[in-house]
């Protein structure tokens, strides 16, 4: 249920893709695990493949009541923790995990570059480009860590039915 619940945060138009999410981790290099490990991500990779009814997580999102943490069901309220989540998926839950946008107008010369390569690229883009990078150079591991930022807010952490980065995205990967 925590995976769940930390998918309601933002949204409740959902489309949480834990399927693709297990599947890519399966696919991907030892190198590239390491690399999410280091991002505090690490958790992500035993959570499993599950074809959750987009009825049922609207329902959850309904019944989470976000500034309190809480879960309203006929059955009563449960408290849900950050500690919890943190512990279930190995990933911090503390804190303003979703900053603002970002203001391009307010970016350097060569995060403006990063943001333009990013801005507007679709899921499935941004999947093709983590599988293919490589991880050889500090260059390469960095545009890496950008493009999993990226694919892991839109796959699981702020999913929605649109498919393409936006400037909410792109504000964690600065």
């Amino acid at each position: 249920m925590a995976p769940i619940l930390l998918c309601l945060q933002h949204t409740k138009d959902l489309k949480c893709a834990t399927r693709l999410l297990s599947e890519k981790f399966k696919k991907m290099s030892e190198p590239k695990k390491a690399i999410v490990h280091e991002l505090g991500f690490g958790g992500l990779m035993h959570i499993p493949p599950m074809n959750m009814p987009h009825k049922l997580l609207k329902e959850l999102a309904n019944s989470f009541k976000l500034g309190k943490s809480i879960l309203e069901t006929s059955y009563g309220s449960f408290k849900v923790k950050p500690k919890i989540i943190e512990v279930v998926l190995g990933i911090n839950a503390s804190g303003d995990l979703f900053p603002d946008k970002v203001s391009y107008k307010n970016l350097s010369e060569e995060n403006k570059l990063i943001f333009r390569r990013f801005q507007g690229n679709t899921m499935k883009k941004l999947t093709d480009e983590m599988m293919s990078i490589g991880v050889e150079n500090e260059q390469d591991w960095l545009m890496f860590k950008r493009i999993f930022i990226l694919y892991i807010q839109m796959a699981f952490l702020l999913p929605s039915t649109i498919i393409k980065v936006s400037p909410v995205h792109i504000a964690l990967i600065f």
